[in-house]
């Protein structure tokens, strides 16, 4: 019986979001995207607040003139996957409180 279920999908949904726009910035930032497009722009834009609390930690080597490796974003998506794999892990420590609890008033109503 998952009572969280729906709680834990919702998590995974909004992690699995982040990381998948922190991705797509990795990689126009490693390609070289020109950062006037709209959809780059809005990419940056949108992923910003995000690596707001990542920025200055690790310098950004550029393989040639406007290939970045950008390390805040990389280290940004691994904080943010230990993040869920935590939040995952509360979720399921929860709902199995919750369980035992369930079964265990069950056996006393008998």
């Amino acid at each position: 019986m998952k009572a969280l279920l729906p709680f834990s999908l919702l998590v995974n949904i909004v992690f699995s979001i982040v990381e998948f726009f922190l991705g797509i910035r990795i990689l126009l930032r490693l390609f070289g995207a020109n950062p006037n497009t709209p959809f780059v722009s809005w990419v940056y834009d949108t992923t910003a607040p995000l690596l707001s609390p990542f920025s200055g930690i690790f310098p950004n080597p550029t393989i040639t003139p406007g290939f970045v490796l950008e390390m805040s974003s990389l280290f940004a998506l691994l904080v943010y996957g230990f993040i869920a794999y935590l939040i995952a892990l509360l979720i399921d420590f929860v709902n199995d409180k919750m369980v035992v609890e369930r079964v265990e008033r069950a056996e006393k109503r008998r």
